[in-house]
């Protein structure tokens, strides 16, 4: 009864009472042409203070200014009657499909990728369904722009063309007070977070706050190509300032202007953010960690692991993905992965990781241990190769790849020394597989595998071009960044890009239908078996040694029946009883972006 007479006060009585009171204290303030302000926004200055008052119904203007249920001009004759949209549309009724075709001509008209970014932010932010069916239809096209590499560059310029949030931003400001900013985002089933301090952002470094278009970007794909209900997934930013001095100089950086804080002071704010998260969404939300610099990273994932369901796309996910990719090279190689010596440029999280599934495949493979596995792969950094000699001065995380060697200062002194069957690079330096580590690897190898990771385009190790060209067409290459077909002396070579968005997805929804409450190495291996499986005759024939983005729903959907298998059979599943046919449960719960129809 309080709450029915509070709100009928506001509605009915109070503007009148405002009215009224304007006019006895003969302060008559109108808004073009005599319109009474009765609100008072109009006549109050700016110490003044306001409230905002709001009336939310899903129907007439404000159903149109509603992403999740704004069809646009698809809105059907009966609904525009039943929900006060005449008048407010063009009387024009088409489909989604045209809809679509219309945005995609659109699209690509515009002659910049960041321009296309932006176009479809515009789009994601006014009609949901129509983003995604856009994206999912059109994936191969454009996944490059709202992902690798477009977004590294949206993520520089992210403060210029800000319009509106799209995710939680979280500073040393809310300190003691995340888990009421938890309870600010409308949205209360939230199924999978992805979060970034933004201090290591692809290969561009700090970008403090502005790494915000990660998280938003990886959740995209999520829906996209995993199925992830939109309405479940959370993007965060930690911002904890920055010591990119370009940004803090920058009058429209958005986030904190102050130096990154560290020790103490950062752990205890990501602390109190995963025990908010837990507390406020329970122990199945998967909490993503994304480009943390590589101290934080290794010892976040250490740290929760075993209290979270946690997952760091930059070590696990990018581990699982080239994996997958050296499991399906092995029919192009006609060798076992434990035949094979590797080589990788790069011993951050991301080499490191990959590294570690490694062994711990082969280890599995021959049924040795883990530790005899590592002798396989070698490491190279910033100061050479990795060998026991350096062992005091490594950190932690890069002592267990120090192995009895001379030491060797560059890569190309370490292929002569080492000679692997397979390079690959992680560490961000732009065109480091020179031409005479190309051919030196050619030399030693009839067909070497060659996987520049590193991204955007421009931190790429070499370019499909270069690593065709120069092995004479010899060389199994993948990128993680797209290039296009190459042509050598008569034959076209198609590269694949050994994109993490093949295995997160899937890896995701597989944790999300199985209520899994902690992630397993044996589910990346699985996951990682799962992708390799769908790579097919066609494929291996173009040189390719991932399969065709275009069947990336599908891809997920395996992926996701092989993780949550595995979750079932390590007694990590919360949702029970199992499913009978795993696969049809994966595809039966991912999300649609088809239109619905509304009483």
């Amino acid at each position: 009864i309080l709450l029915f007479t509070f709100v009928f006060w506001i509605v009915f009585i109070a503007p009148f009472e405002m009215e009224k009171n304007v006019k006895n204290s003969d302060m008559k303030s109108s808004v073009n042409g005599g319109v009474v302000d009765v609100y008072g926004e109009d006549s109050a200055t700016i110490e003044h203070s306001i409230t905002p008052w709001s009336l939310s119904v899903s129907s007439g203007y404000s159903l149109l200014r509603d992403p999740r249920y704004n069809k646009g001009l698809a809105f059907s004759e009966k609904e525009r009657d039943t929900h006060y949209l005449r008048g407010l549309l063009p009387p024009a009724v088409v489909d989604q499909n045209l809809q679509e075709k219309r945005l995609i001509n659109n699209i690509r008209q515009y002659q910049y990728p960041l321009q296309k970014y932006m176009a479809l932010t515009e789009l994601q932010e006014r009609n949901e369904r129509l983003f995604y069916k856009l994206l999912i239809d059109h994936v191969e096209e454009l996944l490059p722009i709202v992902y690798t590499p477009t977004v590294g560059e949206a993520c520089q310029k992210y403060g210029s063309i800000f319009r509106r949030p799209q995710g939680l931003f979280i500073s040393l400001k809310e300190r003691g007070k995340i888990l009421d900013v938890l309870k600010n985002w409308p949205e209360r089933n939230i199924q999978v977070i992805v979060v970034t301090d933004g201090e290591r952002i692809l290969g561009l470094g700090d970008l403090g706050c502005q790494g915000m278009g990660i998280p938003v970007g990886k959740l995209a794909l999520y829906t996209a190509l995993g199925g992830v209900r939109p309405s479940a997934c959370l993007p965060v930013t930690i911002d904890v300032g920055t010591n990119n001095e370009k940004l803090l100089n920058d009058e429209f950086y958005i986030g904190l202007k102050q130096k990154r804080a560290t020790g103490q002071e950062y752990r205890d704010l990501l602390h109190e953010f995963m025990s908010a998260v837990k507390q406020n969404y329970g122990e199945n939300v998967l909490i993503q960690f994304e480009d943390f610099a590589n101290h934080h990273a290794f010892e976040l994932l250490a740290k929760y692991r075993d209290s979270h369901l946690v997952f760091n796309d930059d070590i696990q996910g990018t581990a699982a993905v080239v994996l997958a990719g050296l499991v399906s090279a092995q029919k192009l190689t006609n060798s076992p992965l434990a035949e094979h010596t590797f080589l990788f440029l790069g011993a951050g999280e991301a080499g490191t990781g990959i590294a570690e599934l490694i062994a711990l495949y082969i280890s599995k493979q021959m049924n040795a241990s883990v530790e005899e596995s590592r002798k396989k792969i070698w490491l190279v950094d910033s100061k050479g190769l990795i060998v026991n000699s350096r062992k005091e001065s490594l950190q932690a995380f890069k002592k267990p790849w120090a192995h009895e060697h001379e030491p060797v200062n560059d890569l190309l002194g370490a292929i002569k020394a080492i000679k692997p069957n397979v390079l690959i690079g992680s560490a961000g330096i732009g065109r480091s597989f020179t031409k005479e580590v190309i051919e030196a690897m050619s030399s030693i190898n009839e067909r070497p595998l060659i996987m520049a990771l590193s991204n955007p385009t421009t931190q790429s190790e070499c370019t499909a071009e270069e690593a065709y060209t120069w092995s004479k067409g010899r060389a199994i290459f993948a990128s993680g960044s797209p290039f296009d077909p190459v042509e050598y002396e008569g034959s076209v070579f198609v590269s694949t890009q050994a994109n993490n968005a093949y295995i997160f997805p899937g890896f995701g929804l597989g944790l999300v239908i199985s209520g899994a409450v902690r992630v397993h190495d044996d589910m990346l291996l699985a996951a990682a078996d799962a992708l390799a499986g769908q790579v097919s005759k066609e494929n291996y024939e173009k040189g390719m040694i991932y399969p065709s983005f275009s069947s990336i729903r599908k891809i997920s959907a395996h992926i996701a029946a092989n993780v949550a298998t595995k979750a079932y059979e390590l007694g990590l599943a919360g949702r029970l009883p199992r499913p009978k046919e795993i696969v049809k449960c994966a595809e039966s719960s991912m999300y649609s972006p088809t239109y619905r129809i509304y009483r």
